[in-house]
């Protein structure tokens, strides 16, 4: 990105959200009703241009959500397996479904043997593919040759009857009957204690995972987000708006030195590690929203050493 549009960035027209034609002459007022009349109409004429538009969006389905895992919880009540970093799917027993509620468009020949019954897993292709596999369930048009890469790795049965461990031991059977090498059931395993959960992790992300999933084995099926789900990882991470890009200074000169973020309370922090050169040169947007890690939180309230992670995917 040029230094002339690094600054700009920093303006308050910038910083006012995401759609940015509103020029440093313009009256905020004037673009603000503009902007009110305009998105209408522009969704008005997607509609009539593509009558599926709104018959395609769903509402994201009542799945189980996790928790972060924390002391005090005994990790021998669970079976354990490791996070995926992936894009969870839903399958209604018919069609494929992100967690947004929106559809996945994936092959015919993708889910042709699916079971006829709901199953909840992750789009995956291994360890350090997240990017790729962002690229691949993107699309509109799905390439056979990409998504013959992809699996579909199955670690629960939404609504099922039965403890956790009666329902996950019913998933390789599914697989088995379904026969097709893309569809998959997540390894579970069980540890006797916190210190061995730890080792495990270790071990894990030594080996280029992203942490590990905890689910709670005499649990029956509820959706929402409780201690029946929970997820361990080497860091903390939370999202936030980017709503200014913030000029480099020294060797970043020219370019992004740090993101002007807002969380979900409002509550406004720089971001500024995390970035690669490429980053640096194109950042993330401002109104789209990204992944950050950190250490904690300051008695504010606010994260410390956050480092920029990725942006978010909405799928």
């Amino acid at each position: 990105m040029k230094r002339r549009q690094i600054l700009q960035s920093v303006t308050p027209h910038a910083a006012a959200g995401p759609i940015g034609f509103a020029s440093r002459q313009a009256r905020p007022g004037v673009f603000a009703t503009l902007r009110l009349l305009a998105i209408p109409a522009l969704l008005a004429l997607l509609a009539i241009a593509n009558p599926a538009t709104a018959e395609a969006t769903q509402t994201p389905p009542a799945l189980i959500l996790a928790e972060v895992y924390r002391n005090g919880i005994d990790p021998a009540d669970y079976w354990i397996s490791e996070k995926l970093d992936g894009a969870r799917a839903y399958w209604d027993g018919r069609q494929l479904f992100f967690l947004s509620g929106r559809p996945v468009q994936a092959p015919p020949w993708f889910t042709r043997d699916f079971p006829a019954q709901p199953l909840d897993g992750e789009l995956w292709l291994g360890r350090g593919g997240f990017e790729r596999l962002s690229g691949i369930v993107r699309k509109d048009a799905p390439v056979d040759e990409e998504w013959r890469q992809v699996r579909y790795m199955l670690f629960e049965l939404p609504g099922a009857a039965g403890t956790f461990t009666e329902r996950k031991d019913r998933l390789p059977q599914l697989v088995d009957a379904a026969g097709v090498p893309w569809l998959q059931a997540v390894e579970q395993f069980r540890v006797a204690d916190r210190a061995a959960l730890m080792a495990k992790l270790k071990v894990v992300v030594a080996a280029g995972g992203e942490g590990l999933m905890l689910h709670r084995a005499e649990a029956r099926y509820s959706a929402g987000r409780s201690d029946d789900l929970l997820k361990l990882k080497p860091y903390l991470d939370r999202e936030a708006r980017v709503i200014a890009h913030l000029p480099g200074e020294g060797r970043h000169k020219g370019r992004l030195g740090a993101l002007l973020v807002a969380d979900a309370d409002g509550r406004q922090f720089r971001v500024g590690t995390g970035f690669s050169d490429a980053q640096r040169q194109n950042p993330p947007p401002i109104g789209s929203v990204i992944t950050y890690r950190y250490r904690g939180l300051t008695a504010r309230g606010l994260p410390r050493f956050p480092a920029f992670l990725r942006v978010r995917d909405t799928f």
